[in-house]
Parts: C-alpha cells; sequence; structure tokens
C-alpha cells in the first residue's frame, strides 16, 4: 500500500500553467545530463501561450497539487513529465493510456541518456525507430524516435 494519495486524471485548463510549469521544471532538475535551456518564466511562458492552447493536456493531482502531465498533439506525445517524488507509482502509466487512447499511431522522442523513460516506453509497445545526434532537438543531445503502431 502507498503512502501516496491516488492522483486523478483531468484535462488540463489554463489556471493550471503555473503548477504545471513548476511539474515540468522539477522532473527536468532530476537529470543530472540536461543542459538548463530556460528559467523559470520562460517555462511558464512556454506552457501558458504555446502549449495549452496548441495540444490536449491532461494532469494528475494527487490531492491538491499537479504531479505530473501529458501533452498530445496529433499522434506525437511531446511532453510526458512527473514530479522526481510521484515516479513508480502507475501514474505515467495512467496518463500514457487516458492521453493516447484510440489513437492508432503514436510517437514520441526520448533523450537517448534518459534511460528510465527508454525502459518505460519500451515496456507499453514502443519500439526504437530511429536515432538522433542533437542537432535536431534545443538541447543538442542523441535522441531516439519511439513509435508504437496498435
Amino acid at each position: 500500500m502507498s503512502n501516496f494519495p491516488e492522483a486523478v486524471l483531468r484535462p488540463a485548463i489554463a489556471s493550471d500553467a503555473i503548477a504545471i510549469a513548476r511539474t515540468m521544471r522539477a522532473s527536468l532538475n532530476a537529470f543530472p545530463w540536461m543542459p538548463l535551456l530556460h528559467t523559470p518564466e520562460e517555462d511558464l511562458f512556454f506552457i501558458q501561450d504555446i502549449l495549452l492552447p496548441n495540444q490536449q493536456v491532461t494532469v494528475a493531482v494527487a490531492g491538491e497539487r499537479i504531479v505530473g502531465f501529458i501533452a498530445v498533439n496529433g499522434e506525437w506525445v511531446d511532453q510526458l513529465y512527473l514530479d522526481p517524488a510521484w515516479t513508480g507509482q502507475g501514474i505515467g502509466s495512467r496518463l500514457l493510456a487516458r492521453a493516447t487512447a484510440g489513437m492508432p499511431s503514436i510517437k514520441l522522442r526520448c533523450f537517448q541518456a534518459n534511460t528510465d523513460a527508454r525502459r518505460f516506453y519500451e515496456r507499453h509497445g514502443f519500439r526504437a525507430e530511429g536515432f538522433g545526434d542533437g542537432s535536431a532537438n534545443e538541447e543538442g543531445l542523441p535522441d531516439i524516435l519511439y513509435v508504437l503502431r496498435r
């Protein structure tokens, strides 16, 4: 039995932007290999003005706190982040299942250095279909194109 309260999934709303940006930043800060490219203000701008208006975003809320989110754009999962204290609770799996239900093909990119995320996606049936050298992403980090065909 977990000491964590059950997370409830729901569509994101505009007033979630600050909490989503904090969750994203907490997750990114947990990766020692991730370069710090943006300020918290830039994170908030991205969530508020780009992500929420243009993508389907689902949040995981535990108690009163957003502990994870996923953003889907067409057949792409563009973002999936959890607060590091909340990993291993099945929240990422629930977010992925909810946000991609009914999609015949799902694509995403994952950094090669993110071994936990790679295991997570492979466990969920994603297959690596391409490897990048980092020249196509802002971070300059080698990545993997994952695809799931149902």
